[in-house]
Protein backbone atom coordinates (compact mmCIF):
# COMPACT_ATOMS: atom_id res chain seq x y z
CA UNK A 1 0.00 0.00 0.00
CA UNK A 2 1.41 3.22 -0.63
CA UNK A 3 1.52 5.75 1.03
CA UNK A 4 0.39 9.31 1.30
CA UNK A 5 2.21 12.02 -0.63
CA UNK A 6 3.17 15.62 1.20
CA UNK A 7 4.78 17.81 -1.91
CA UNK A 8 7.24 20.70 0.08
CA UNK A 9 7.73 23.62 -2.25
CA UNK A 10 9.50 27.28 -1.44
CA UNK A 11 8.02 30.72 -2.53
CA UNK A 12 11.56 31.85 -2.72
CA UNK A 13 13.10 34.79 -1.42
CA UNK A 14 9.97 37.22 -1.49
CA UNK A 15 9.68 38.31 -5.52
CA UNK A 16 7.12 35.91 -7.47
CA UNK A 17 9.52 35.90 -10.64
CA UNK A 18 12.08 33.84 -8.92
CA UNK A 19 9.21 31.17 -7.54
CA UNK A 20 10.15 28.16 -10.19
CA UNK A 21 7.83 26.61 -12.95
CA UNK A 22 8.23 23.55 -11.58
CA UNK A 23 7.00 25.13 -7.92
CA UNK A 24 3.86 26.81 -9.60
CA UNK A 25 2.68 23.58 -11.43
CA UNK A 26 2.70 21.60 -8.58
CA UNK A 27 0.74 24.14 -6.81
CA UNK A 28 -1.85 23.92 -9.46
CA UNK A 29 -2.12 20.30 -9.56
CA UNK A 30 -2.79 20.32 -5.57
CA UNK A 31 -6.11 20.45 -3.77
CA UNK A 32 -5.07 20.12 -0.38
CA UNK A 33 -2.51 22.95 0.49
CA UNK A 34 -1.07 24.79 3.40
CA UNK A 35 1.08 27.56 3.68
CA UNK A 36 3.80 28.35 6.72
CA UNK A 37 2.70 31.59 6.51
CA UNK A 38 0.83 34.54 4.32
CA UNK A 39 3.67 36.87 5.52
CA UNK A 40 5.15 36.50 2.62
CA UNK A 41 5.27 38.51 -0.59
CA UNK A 42 4.75 35.37 -2.99
CA UNK A 43 2.24 33.90 -0.84
CA UNK A 44 -0.83 34.64 -3.17
CA UNK A 45 0.69 32.23 -5.55
CA UNK A 46 -0.84 29.03 -2.46
CA UNK A 47 -4.16 30.73 -3.01
CA UNK A 48 -6.87 29.50 -0.59
CA UNK A 49 -4.35 27.51 0.79
CA UNK A 50 -4.51 26.74 4.88
CA UNK A 51 -2.04 29.25 6.40
CA UNK A 52 -0.33 28.04 9.90
CA UNK A 53 0.29 31.94 11.57
CA UNK A 54 -2.33 30.79 14.22
CA UNK A 55 0.51 28.71 15.48
CA UNK A 56 2.70 31.39 16.03
CA UNK A 57 0.03 33.05 18.67
CA UNK A 58 -0.55 29.34 20.47
CA UNK A 59 2.78 28.48 20.84
CA UNK A 60 5.58 29.96 23.51
CA UNK A 61 8.69 28.40 21.11
CA UNK A 62 9.30 27.85 17.05
CA UNK A 63 10.22 24.31 18.20
CA UNK A 64 6.50 23.75 19.27
CA UNK A 65 5.10 25.80 16.18
CA UNK A 66 7.07 23.19 13.69
CA UNK A 67 5.53 20.36 15.80
CA UNK A 68 2.22 21.40 15.51
CA UNK A 69 2.67 22.83 11.95
CA UNK A 70 4.38 19.41 10.86
CA UNK A 71 1.50 17.26 12.78
CA UNK A 72 -1.38 19.00 11.23
CA UNK A 73 0.38 18.57 7.63
CA UNK A 74 0.81 15.03 8.43
CA UNK A 75 -3.33 14.50 9.40
CA UNK A 76 -4.75 16.24 6.14
CA UNK A 77 -2.04 13.83 3.79
CA UNK A 78 -3.57 10.78 5.49
CA UNK A 79 -6.83 11.84 5.52
CA UNK A 80 -6.83 12.94 1.64
CA UNK A 81 -4.12 11.10 0.37
CA UNK A 82 -2.19 14.56 -0.67
CA UNK A 83 -1.12 17.81 0.98
CA UNK A 84 0.71 20.82 -0.45
CA UNK A 85 3.07 22.43 1.92
CA UNK A 86 4.55 25.60 1.03
CA UNK A 87 7.50 27.27 2.75
CA UNK A 88 8.97 31.26 2.76
CA UNK A 89 12.76 30.79 1.00
CA UNK A 90 13.66 26.96 0.28
CA UNK A 91 12.68 24.25 2.18
CA UNK A 92 16.33 23.55 2.41
CA UNK A 93 16.91 25.73 4.49
CA UNK A 94 16.01 26.95 8.40
CA UNK A 95 13.07 24.59 7.99
CA UNK A 96 12.42 22.79 10.65
CA UNK A 97 9.04 21.73 10.19
CA UNK A 98 10.32 19.89 6.49
CA UNK A 99 12.34 17.93 8.70
CA UNK A 100 9.97 16.69 11.08
CA UNK A 101 7.66 15.33 7.99
CA UNK A 102 10.85 13.98 6.42
CA UNK A 103 11.45 12.04 9.59
CA UNK A 104 8.04 10.84 9.81
CA UNK A 105 7.79 6.97 8.48
CA UNK A 106 4.32 7.58 7.47
CA UNK A 107 4.42 9.61 4.90
CA UNK A 108 6.46 9.74 1.57
CA UNK A 109 7.91 13.45 0.91
CA UNK A 110 8.81 15.27 -1.93
CA UNK A 111 10.83 18.13 -2.03
CA UNK A 112 11.30 20.62 -4.60
CA UNK A 113 14.03 23.14 -4.64
CA UNK A 114 13.97 26.74 -4.70
CA UNK A 115 15.34 29.92 -4.81
CA UNK A 116 16.79 30.85 -1.32
CA UNK A 117 17.32 34.43 0.19
CA UNK A 118 20.97 32.73 0.62
CA UNK A 119 21.28 33.20 -3.35
CA UNK A 120 20.25 36.93 -3.47
CA UNK A 121 22.53 37.88 -0.33
CA UNK A 122 25.63 36.29 -1.81
CA UNK A 123 25.11 38.64 -4.87
CA UNK A 124 24.30 41.39 -2.59
CA UNK A 125 27.74 41.14 -0.56
CA UNK A 126 29.74 40.44 -3.63
CA UNK A 127 31.19 37.32 -1.96
CA UNK A 128 31.30 33.49 -3.03
CA UNK A 129 29.90 31.98 0.49
CA UNK A 130 32.62 28.60 -0.22
CA UNK A 131 35.87 30.56 -0.82
CA UNK A 132 35.28 32.84 2.28
CA UNK A 133 33.97 30.41 4.62
CA UNK A 134 30.79 31.72 5.76
CA UNK A 135 28.57 30.20 8.10
CA UNK A 136 25.14 30.09 8.19
CA UNK A 137 23.39 30.92 11.90
CA UNK A 138 20.11 31.04 12.87
CA UNK A 139 19.57 34.12 14.98
CA UNK A 140 17.74 32.39 17.43
CA UNK A 141 20.77 29.86 18.26
CA UNK A 142 23.53 32.74 17.54
CA UNK A 143 24.85 32.63 20.96
CA UNK A 144 25.31 29.02 20.89
CA UNK A 145 26.05 28.15 17.16
CA UNK A 146 28.48 30.94 16.85
CA UNK A 147 30.35 30.47 20.60
CA UNK A 148 33.83 30.32 19.94
CA UNK A 149 34.16 31.87 16.35
CA UNK A 150 34.77 34.81 15.00
CA UNK A 151 32.98 34.63 11.71
CA UNK A 152 32.23 35.70 9.07
CA UNK A 153 28.51 34.51 9.55
CA UNK A 154 25.32 35.20 7.65
CA UNK A 155 22.69 35.61 10.22
CA UNK A 156 19.06 34.58 9.12
CA UNK A 157 15.67 34.86 10.85
CA UNK A 158 16.49 38.15 12.08
CA UNK A 159 12.96 38.97 12.73
CA UNK A 160 12.95 41.46 15.61
CA UNK A 161 14.62 43.58 17.57
CA UNK A 162 14.78 41.57 20.90
CA UNK A 163 16.29 39.12 18.17
CA UNK A 164 19.22 41.55 17.08
CA UNK A 165 19.70 42.13 21.43
CA UNK A 166 20.39 38.45 21.65
CA UNK A 167 23.27 38.47 18.74
CA UNK A 168 24.60 41.67 20.25
CA UNK A 169 24.48 40.21 23.85
CA UNK A 170 25.97 37.15 22.75
CA UNK A 171 29.77 38.75 21.97
CA UNK A 172 30.46 40.38 25.17
CA UNK A 173 34.09 41.54 24.19
CA UNK A 174 32.48 43.60 21.30
CA UNK A 175 34.57 46.72 20.59
CA UNK A 176 30.81 48.27 19.20
CA UNK A 177 32.86 49.41 15.95
CA UNK A 178 32.72 45.63 14.38
CA UNK A 179 31.21 46.00 11.06
CA UNK A 180 27.85 44.46 9.97
CA UNK A 181 25.73 44.59 6.96
CA UNK A 182 21.70 44.36 6.81
CA UNK A 183 20.12 42.44 4.54
CA UNK A 184 16.45 43.50 4.12
CA UNK A 185 13.94 42.21 1.33
CA UNK A 186 16.19 41.55 -0.81
CA UNK A 187 15.12 40.95 -4.44
CA UNK A 188 11.49 43.14 -3.26
CA UNK A 189 10.60 46.91 -3.95
CA UNK A 190 11.86 48.39 -0.83
CA UNK A 191 14.96 46.60 -0.42
CA UNK A 192 17.88 47.99 1.99
CA UNK A 193 21.30 46.75 2.07
CA UNK A 194 23.04 48.80 4.43
CA UNK A 195 26.27 48.92 6.60
CA UNK A 196 25.76 49.23 10.55
CA UNK A 197 28.28 49.03 13.53
CA UNK A 198 27.82 45.97 16.45
CA UNK A 199 27.18 48.84 18.66
CA UNK A 200 23.65 50.16 16.54
CA UNK A 201 22.90 46.36 16.31
CA UNK A 202 19.42 46.95 17.85
CA UNK A 203 18.87 50.13 17.31
CA UNK A 204 18.25 50.20 13.65
CA UNK A 205 14.66 51.87 13.34
CA UNK A 206 16.05 54.69 15.42
CA UNK A 207 19.51 54.97 13.51
CA UNK A 208 18.83 53.96 9.91
CA UNK A 209 14.74 54.47 9.66
CA UNK A 210 14.45 50.20 9.51
CA UNK A 211 12.19 48.09 10.97
CA UNK A 212 13.32 44.59 11.07
CA UNK A 213 11.20 41.63 10.07
CA UNK A 214 10.97 37.57 8.74
CA UNK A 215 13.16 39.12 5.47
CA UNK A 216 16.24 40.85 7.37
CA UNK A 217 19.44 39.11 7.74
CA UNK A 218 23.02 40.03 8.85
CA UNK A 219 26.24 39.44 7.36
CA UNK A 220 28.95 40.17 9.72
CA UNK A 221 32.16 39.49 7.90
CA UNK A 222 34.88 39.82 11.45
CA UNK A 223 34.45 39.89 15.20
CA UNK A 224 37.32 41.33 17.17
CA UNK A 225 37.15 38.33 19.06
CA UNK A 226 34.90 34.82 19.41
CA UNK A 227 31.99 34.88 20.83
CA UNK A 228 31.98 34.45 24.49
CA UNK A 229 31.04 30.67 24.98
CA UNK A 230 30.19 29.33 28.04
CA UNK A 231 27.49 32.27 28.62
CA UNK A 232 26.20 31.66 25.04
CA UNK A 233 25.78 27.58 26.59
CA UNK A 234 24.05 29.54 29.91
CA UNK A 235 21.89 31.36 27.99
CA UNK A 236 20.87 28.24 25.42
CA UNK A 237 20.34 26.13 28.14
CA UNK A 238 18.33 28.69 30.24
CA UNK A 239 15.89 28.60 27.43
CA UNK A 240 16.08 24.60 26.90
CA UNK A 241 14.72 24.04 30.53
CA UNK A 242 12.23 27.20 29.97
CA UNK A 243 10.75 24.78 26.85
CA UNK A 244 10.99 21.43 28.08
CA UNK A 245 10.92 21.49 31.78
CA UNK A 246 8.13 21.18 32.99
CA UNK A 247 8.78 23.02 36.55
CA UNK A 248 10.66 25.51 34.65
CA UNK A 249 7.34 25.99 32.29
CA UNK A 250 5.54 27.29 35.74
CA UNK A 251 7.66 29.14 36.93
CA UNK A 252 6.91 33.39 37.59
CA UNK A 253 8.89 36.33 38.36
CA UNK A 254 6.62 36.28 41.21
CA UNK A 255 7.71 32.61 42.05
CA UNK A 256 11.21 32.92 42.04
CA UNK A 257 11.57 35.70 44.04
CA UNK A 258 12.37 33.48 47.39
CA UNK A 259 14.61 31.91 45.37
CA UNK A 260 16.75 34.62 44.10
CA UNK A 261 16.84 35.90 47.97
CA UNK A 262 18.25 32.51 48.55
CA UNK A 263 20.56 32.23 46.64
CA UNK A 264 21.72 35.68 47.41
CA UNK A 265 22.17 34.81 51.16
CA UNK A 266 24.11 31.71 49.91
CA UNK A 267 26.48 34.27 48.34
CA UNK A 268 27.08 36.34 51.28
CA UNK A 269 27.88 33.05 52.91
CA UNK A 270 30.01 31.90 50.67
CA UNK A 271 31.87 35.25 50.29
CA UNK A 272 32.11 35.69 54.26
CA UNK A 273 34.07 31.54 54.38
CA UNK A 274 36.13 32.74 51.69
CA UNK A 275 39.84 33.05 52.90
CA UNK A 276 42.71 34.45 50.45
CA UNK A 277 45.15 32.17 51.94
CA UNK A 278 43.15 29.02 50.79
CA UNK A 279 42.42 29.00 47.18
CA UNK A 280 40.06 25.90 47.50
CA UNK A 281 37.47 27.93 49.21
CA UNK A 282 36.89 29.90 45.68
CA UNK A 283 34.53 26.68 45.05
CA UNK A 284 32.45 27.37 47.13
CA UNK A 285 32.23 30.94 45.94
CA UNK A 286 31.78 30.20 42.21
CA UNK A 287 29.32 27.98 42.63
CA UNK A 288 26.89 30.41 44.39
CA UNK A 289 27.88 33.08 42.38
CA UNK A 290 26.69 30.48 39.58
CA UNK A 291 23.59 30.19 41.00
CA UNK A 292 22.72 33.68 41.71
CA UNK A 293 23.57 34.32 38.04
CA UNK A 294 21.48 31.73 36.84
CA UNK A 295 18.40 33.58 38.51
CA UNK A 296 18.98 36.77 36.97
CA UNK A 297 18.88 34.87 33.42
CA UNK A 298 16.35 32.89 34.17
CA UNK A 299 14.16 36.36 34.68
CA UNK A 300 15.12 37.60 31.38
CA UNK A 301 14.53 34.23 30.10
CA UNK A 302 10.81 34.47 30.93
CA UNK A 303 10.87 38.60 29.60
CA UNK A 304 12.64 37.53 26.36
CA UNK A 305 9.42 35.19 25.70
CA UNK A 306 6.97 37.50 26.42
CA UNK A 307 8.23 39.84 24.24
CA UNK A 308 9.02 42.41 27.02
CA UNK A 309 13.38 42.50 26.99
CA UNK A 310 16.07 40.10 27.33
CA UNK A 311 19.94 40.12 28.93
CA UNK A 312 20.80 42.56 26.08
CA UNK A 313 18.65 45.19 27.72
CA UNK A 314 19.86 44.50 31.60
CA UNK A 315 23.40 44.43 30.18
CA UNK A 316 23.11 47.58 27.96
CA UNK A 317 21.16 49.78 30.89
CA UNK A 318 23.66 48.60 33.76
CA UNK A 319 26.40 49.25 31.39
CA UNK A 320 25.25 52.74 30.47
CA UNK A 321 24.50 53.46 34.37
CA UNK A 322 28.10 52.48 35.41
CA UNK A 323 29.38 54.94 32.90
CA UNK A 324 27.21 57.38 33.55
CA UNK A 325 28.01 57.15 37.26
CA UNK A 326 31.63 57.26 36.68
CA UNK A 327 32.45 60.46 34.88
CA UNK A 328 35.85 60.33 37.11
CA UNK A 329 36.47 57.86 35.04
CA UNK A 330 34.51 58.37 31.75
CA UNK A 331 34.56 62.57 31.77
CA UNK A 332 36.50 65.08 33.15
CA UNK A 333 35.08 64.98 36.80
CA UNK A 334 38.19 64.91 39.11
CA UNK A 335 37.97 61.96 42.31
CA UNK A 336 41.02 61.47 43.94
CA UNK A 337 39.50 59.25 46.74
CA UNK A 338 36.82 57.06 47.54
CA UNK A 339 34.76 59.62 49.48
CA UNK A 340 34.56 61.88 46.60
CA UNK A 341 33.32 59.28 44.82
CA UNK A 342 30.60 58.36 46.69
CA UNK A 343 29.60 61.74 46.66
CA UNK A 344 29.49 62.36 43.03
CA UNK A 345 27.81 58.94 42.52
CA UNK A 346 25.00 60.31 45.62
CA UNK A 347 24.76 63.84 43.44
CA UNK A 348 24.17 61.98 39.75
CA UNK A 349 21.79 59.59 41.69
CA UNK A 350 19.53 62.60 43.23
CA UNK A 351 19.70 64.36 39.50
CA UNK A 352 18.51 61.01 37.79
CA UNK A 353 15.24 60.72 40.50
CA UNK A 354 14.74 64.56 40.26
CA UNK A 355 14.51 63.88 36.37
CA UNK A 356 11.88 61.02 36.74
CA UNK A 357 9.21 63.41 38.76
CA UNK A 358 6.39 64.15 36.36
CA UNK A 359 4.13 65.11 39.05
CA UNK A 360 3.51 67.76 42.23
CA UNK A 361 3.38 65.08 44.40
CA UNK A 362 6.48 62.79 44.04
CA UNK A 363 7.33 59.25 45.64
CA UNK A 364 10.12 61.23 47.79
CA UNK A 365 11.44 57.49 48.95
CA UNK A 366 10.91 56.05 45.33
CA UNK A 367 14.08 53.41 44.52
CA UNK A 368 14.42 52.50 48.08
CA UNK A 369 13.07 48.61 47.72
CA UNK A 370 10.62 47.88 50.39
CA UNK A 371 11.63 44.27 50.11
CA UNK A 372 15.15 44.89 51.37
CA UNK A 373 16.38 43.33 54.92
CA UNK A 374 14.45 45.17 57.53
CA UNK A 375 18.09 47.21 58.85
CA UNK A 376 18.96 47.81 55.34
CA UNK A 377 15.61 49.37 54.92
CA UNK A 378 15.92 51.69 57.52
CA UNK A 379 19.42 52.64 56.53
CA UNK A 380 18.55 53.65 53.28
CA UNK A 381 15.33 55.79 54.12
CA UNK A 382 17.34 57.82 56.59
CA UNK A 383 20.16 58.40 54.15
CA UNK A 384 17.57 59.85 51.62
CA UNK A 385 15.34 61.67 54.68
CA UNK A 386 19.46 63.15 55.31
CA UNK A 387 19.61 64.12 51.63
CA UNK A 388 16.85 67.09 52.45
CA UNK A 389 19.07 67.60 56.15
CA UNK A 390 15.92 65.61 58.14
CA UNK A 391 19.31 64.07 60.25
CA UNK A 392 21.02 64.56 63.41
CA UNK A 393 24.31 66.98 62.85
CA UNK A 394 25.73 64.45 64.70
CA UNK A 395 25.91 61.17 66.82
CA UNK A 396 25.09 62.78 70.04
CA UNK A 397 21.60 63.39 68.79
CA UNK A 398 21.02 59.92 67.52
CA UNK A 399 22.15 58.28 70.64
CA UNK A 400 20.13 60.48 72.98
CA UNK A 401 17.38 59.90 70.46
CA UNK A 402 18.10 56.15 70.84
CA UNK A 403 17.56 56.46 74.85
CA UNK A 404 14.56 58.36 74.74
CA UNK A 405 13.25 55.37 72.68
CA UNK A 406 14.72 52.93 75.12
CA UNK A 407 12.52 54.45 77.97
CA UNK A 408 9.61 54.57 75.96
CA UNK A 409 9.81 50.52 75.26
CA UNK A 410 10.18 49.98 78.96
CA UNK A 411 7.37 51.79 80.17
CA UNK A 412 5.32 49.98 77.07
CA UNK A 413 6.29 46.65 78.28
CA UNK A 414 4.68 47.06 81.32
CA UNK A 415 1.25 47.87 80.01
CA UNK A 416 1.19 44.91 78.31
CA UNK A 417 -0.13 45.37 75.22
CA UNK A 418 1.75 43.78 72.32
CA UNK A 419 0.54 46.29 69.41
CA UNK A 420 2.34 49.07 71.38
CA UNK A 421 5.21 46.88 72.71
CA UNK A 422 5.84 46.03 68.76
CA UNK A 423 5.84 49.55 67.91
CA UNK A 424 8.24 50.91 70.44
CA UNK A 425 10.84 48.16 69.55
CA UNK A 426 10.58 48.94 65.84
CA UNK A 427 11.08 52.76 67.18
CA UNK A 428 14.28 51.60 69.20
CA UNK A 429 15.95 49.72 66.47
CA UNK A 430 15.24 52.43 63.92
CA UNK A 431 17.24 54.53 66.09
CA UNK A 432 20.32 51.72 66.93
CA UNK A 433 20.27 52.06 63.05
CA UNK A 434 20.39 55.90 62.95
CA UNK A 435 23.50 55.82 65.91
CA UNK A 436 25.14 53.31 63.53
CA UNK A 437 24.57 55.56 60.49
CA UNK A 438 26.05 58.58 62.11
CA UNK A 439 28.74 56.55 63.36
CA UNK A 440 29.53 55.62 59.42
CA UNK A 441 28.71 51.71 59.88
CA UNK A 442 26.09 49.32 57.93
CA UNK A 443 23.71 48.23 60.36
CA UNK A 444 23.11 45.84 58.52
CA UNK A 445 27.02 44.23 58.23
CA UNK A 446 27.05 44.86 62.03
CA UNK A 447 24.19 42.83 62.91
CA UNK A 448 25.38 39.83 60.89
CA UNK A 449 29.14 40.42 62.46
CA UNK A 450 27.11 40.10 65.99
CA UNK A 451 25.15 36.88 64.99
CA UNK A 452 28.78 35.28 63.80
CA UNK A 453 30.05 36.10 66.80
CA UNK A 454 27.36 34.65 68.46
CA UNK A 455 27.27 31.64 66.98
CA UNK A 456 30.90 31.17 67.60
CA UNK A 457 31.04 31.93 71.23
CA UNK A 458 27.89 29.35 71.79
CA UNK A 459 29.46 26.66 69.85
CA UNK A 460 32.75 27.11 72.23
CA UNK A 461 30.54 27.20 75.28
CA UNK A 462 28.94 23.75 74.08
CA UNK A 463 32.55 22.40 73.71
CA UNK A 464 33.17 23.81 77.35
CA UNK A 465 30.38 21.98 78.48
CA UNK A 466 31.12 18.77 77.21
CA UNK A 467 34.29 18.68 78.23
CA UNK A 468 33.13 18.66 82.03
CA UNK A 469 30.36 17.05 81.59
CA UNK A 470 27.62 19.32 81.89
CA UNK A 471 24.35 19.29 80.48
CA UNK A 472 23.36 22.56 79.35
CA UNK A 473 20.15 22.29 79.54
CA UNK A 474 20.13 21.77 82.92
CA UNK A 475 22.54 24.63 84.01
CA UNK A 476 21.74 27.11 86.29
CA UNK A 477 22.18 31.03 85.21
CA UNK A 478 25.51 31.17 87.04
CA UNK A 479 27.19 28.10 85.28
CA UNK A 480 25.86 29.80 82.16
CA UNK A 481 27.14 32.71 82.66
CA UNK A 482 30.00 31.52 83.88
CA UNK A 483 30.73 29.50 80.42
CA UNK A 484 30.19 32.27 78.61
CA UNK A 485 32.57 34.27 79.99
CA UNK A 486 35.43 31.57 79.66
CA UNK A 487 34.15 31.55 75.92
CA UNK A 488 34.66 35.00 75.51
CA UNK A 489 38.13 35.28 76.95
CA UNK A 490 39.32 32.30 74.95
CA UNK A 491 37.90 33.74 72.08
CA UNK A 492 38.59 37.19 72.53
Amino acid sequence: MSRPVVTVVGLGPGPVGLVTQETIEAISSSTTRFVRTTRHPSATLVGSAVSFDDEYERHDTFAEVYAAIAARVADAALKDGSALYAVPGSPGVLEDGVRRLLADERLEVRVLSAVSFLDLAWLRLGIDPVDAGVRLVDAHRFAESAANSAGPFLVAQCHADWVLSEIKLAHESARGDERVTVLHHLGLADERVLDTTWDDLDRLERSHGLVVDHLTSLYVPQLAEPVAGEMARLHALARTLREQCPWDREQTHASLVRYLIEETYEVVDALNALDEDDPSTDEALIEELGDLLYQIEFHTTIAEQQGRFSLADVARTTHEKLVRRHPHVFGDVQATNAGEVVTTWDEIKRAERAAKIVDDAPDFFAGVSRAAPSLSLAQKLQKRAAEVGFDWPDVHGASAKLDEEIGELRVAAQSGDPAVVRMELGDVLFSVVNVARKLGLDAETALRDAADKFVARFARVQQLAAQRGMDLASCDLAQLDSLWDEAKRQLN
